[in-house]
């Protein structure tokens, strides 16, 4: 601890430069303390700060700036977040409602929310599963000799496609196509679903095999994009306008879409014991996270499955206000991941 009256001087820098993006000088600080001090005071008292590593003057004659180690500071020791409201409350949990039985959705929900109501870029992930193994298919005649095929993964995955079936789709073929997926597919691993697995199955089919092969093939593809890890960013543009970023925000955007560090992060994350991070500055392990603040959630859910969610955005975010935002939304995630999973019947 650094005492209070520190404290305060620190506090209201970073107040300060988090409302306005602005150094702040000692005359200045002197009419923002709840206190009478001399600006001779408040000078030794910010020199001794920038000292221990908490301000910095980028400018000979200017005012300080808080570093990476103040916002740390800031956020563990000083700030009291705002509490949200209860209508605030309401409007989270009926926006992640929509989808709350759909872990995939309501991810995208929620990563959609966040970077709305943060002004920050928003990211969720599902992590490689290989045990995961198809829990039901639907098949579902749509007219003019298509169909569209649901499938669902014991891990609450839903994937569906349309296709062109070259013959009826009536009893008879939905009859054979239901024996086959019962037979062949229900309760196999994902990741065993490819096309040699398909030419096992064809000779089960005799002279229907060609009519049931875009069925079988396109539940192959199902299953392979059902197998894998995936990462998705939403509201990556709304860095550009968070100037403290400076020039570091072009490189901050080519790592999000390139997604591949980003995808090893979250998955090395989701592997540790950490359930969440806030990661401020230097502590992100990511050279162009390094002037960045990342929260990060990790949810497990349906028989294992494992997904996170989380955001990145300037070290300049409204921590009190935010803060509340980003745990609440979690916290309602986490809720409807738990108590809103799907069940196929």
């Amino acid at each position: 601890m650094i005492g209070e009256r520190r404290e305060a001087i620190l506090e209201s820098i970073i107040d300060y430069y988090i409302k306005t993006g602005e150094p702040l000088g000692s005359k200045t600080l002197c009419t923002m303390l709840p206190y009478t001090i001399s600006s001779a005071t408040i000078r030794n008292e910010m020199a001794f700060l920038t000292s221990m590593g908490f301000l910095e003057q980028r400018h000979t004659s200017g005012g300080r700036v808080p570093t990476k180690k103040a916002y740390r500071y800031y956020v563990d020791n000083m700030i009291k977040s705002e509490a949200l409201s209860a209508y605030e409350m309401q409007k989270i949990e009926e926006a992640l409602s929509i989808n709350a039985s759909d872990p995939e959705r309501l991810l995208s929900d929620a990563s959609e929310l966040l970077s709305e109501v943060t002004g920050c870029a928003a990211f969720f992930s599902s992590v490689k599963d290989k045990y995961d193994c198809i829990q039901g298919i639907e098949l579902i005649p749509a007219g003019n000799n298509k169909a569209m095929l649901v499938m669902l993964s014991l891990g609450g995955k839903i994937k569906s496609s349309v296709c062109i079936v070259n013959c009826p789709i009536d009893d008879e073929f939905k009859e054979l196509f239901y024996k086959i997926t019962r037979e062949r597919f229900i309760g196999t691993p994902l990741s065993e679903i490819d096309l040699s697995f398909i030419q096992s199955t064809a000779s089960l089919l005799g002279a229907k095999v060609f009519d049931m092969l875009p069925l079988l093939t396109s539940l192959c593809s199902l299953c392979a994009e059902a197998a894998k890890g995936s990462v998705s960013i939403c509201g990556e543009t709304k860095l550009l306008s968070q100037s403290e970023l400076g020039s570091s925000v072009y490189n901050l955007l080519v790592f999000l879409a390139q997604k591949d560090k980003l995808e090893y992060l979250l998955t090395e994350f989701a592997k540790s014991k950490m359930e969440s991070a806030l990661l401020i500055g230097d502590e992100n392990p990511v050279f162009e996270l390094k002037n960045t603040v990342m929260a990060i959630k990790k949810f497990n859910y349906n028989n294992n499955q494992t997904a996170t969610l989380g955001i990145i955005g300037s070290l300049r975010i409204d921590y009190r206000k935010v803060l509340p935002q980003v745990d609440y939304i979690m916290k309602t995630v986490s809720v409807f991941l738990k108590e809103g999973g799907i069940r196929y019947e």
